[in-house]
């Protein structure tokens, strides 16, 4: 069959185009598109242009229409939330919990992508992490699925216990959704650093303590358990090792890119003891329990800013460029 899908190519261009989608293998499932939040590492070209020419989109909810034999954990008609990998369960990676760096993992992909009417989720995916969606739980709030798992992934690597100082540096969606993880894991207190006033005032409305990059404050008064890093800068960087306490946390969770080189005071780190901490998307594991959170009532509804068709995603892309979008969800209707 034929689908529709957006295709970046490595100009940086977006194409509508019909695509050709195979016949369905044994343990694989048709799917088609419902929702997709638009994700701020898309609009990070140095890391996804390499990858070009590919359909992107991965924070996912969609309606099985076809599954083929061999697939006896999902059923025709079924709300799903799909993730776009999915780790083989047998290794020596799978074995230790670092699911991530399974080679299936790693290779295990959506064809074409996300962002197209039609899909197909290979048999590691449907076999592994392919999620009903609970009844009661919109389209819209299960889309934040795959990224809040990434959230949860960030705060357990960091050692995150109830009672912790949390301090986040960049308040775009992923700073927004590792404040409100934080206040509902028991943060004493919640700091948050940005550049942009009217994102520093949002996170106050819930709950947060707001610092401008620039307020002297930062570099003085703050001392945070856990200091998650969302830009992949140096600055950000230096920032959050002036923030973090003794015996602290800073995660890393924006790469960087593969040049950057970054002059770490090793005296100042070894006696405070302070921990850097990458943290690279997530597993089937935290996307089961983004999706409790969600399903629990976590309100990240509120952190969307537009909504717009499948047939608009680009433009959805340049609202995030400029900043003038927190979280783009876009839809595809049934005709």
């Amino acid at each position: 069959m034929q689908t529709r899908a957006w295709k970046l190519t490595p100009d940086g261009e977006y194409h509508w185009e019909t695509l050709e989608l195979p016949p369905l293998q044994p343990g694989e499932a048709l799917v088609r598109l419902r929702a997709c939040g638009l994700c701020t590492g898309e609009v990070m070209d140095w890391y996804t242009l390499r990858k070009a020419p590919l359909v992107p989109g991965h924070e996912l909810v969609g309606e099985i229409v076809a599954i083929s034999e061999g697939v006896a954990n999902q059923q025709v008609g079924d709300r799903v939330v799909v993730h776009h990998h999915a780790p083989c369960l047998k290794c020596d990676f799978c074995r230790r919990g670092a699911f991530i760096h399974c080679p299936t993992w790693r290779k295990t992909k959506l064809n074409p992508g996300g962002l197209s009417e039609y899909f197909i989720a290979p048999a590691e995916i449907v076999n592994v992490d392919v999620l009903r969606v609970p009844e009661g739980v919109s389209d819209e709030r299960a889309a934040f699925t795959e990224p809040l798992a990434c959230v949860i992934r960030s705060l357990r690597r960091a050692g995150f216990r109830h009672g912790n100082s949390l301090a986040i540096i960049g308040m775009g969606v992923m700073g927004m959704l590792h404040l409100m993880l934080g206040q509902a894991w028991g943060a004493q207190q919640v700091f948050v650093v940005d550049k942009l006033p009217h994102r520093l005032a949002f996170a106050e409305s819930l709950g947060a303590t707001p610092l401008h990059a620039d307020d002297a404050r930062v570099r003085s008064d703050i001392q945070a358990e856990v200091v998650v890093v969302g830009p992949g800068s140096e600055p950000a960087l230096e920032l959050a090792l002036q923030l973090v306490a003794p015996d602290g946390a800073i995660v890393l969770f924006t790469p960087a890119p593969p040049e950057t080189r970054f002059p770490l005071n090793w005296h100042d780190a070894y006696f405070r003891e302070m921990r850097l901490i990458p943290s690279y998307s997530a597993s089937h594991v935290e996307m089961r329990q983004a999706l409790l959170h969600i399903a629990a009532g976590l309100p990240v509804e509120k952190l969307i800013t537009h909504r717009l068709p499948l047939e608009r995603t680009p433009e959805g892309y340049a609202l995030l460029r400029k900043a003038e979008a927190l979280k783009v969800i876009v839809s595809h209707s049934a005709g």
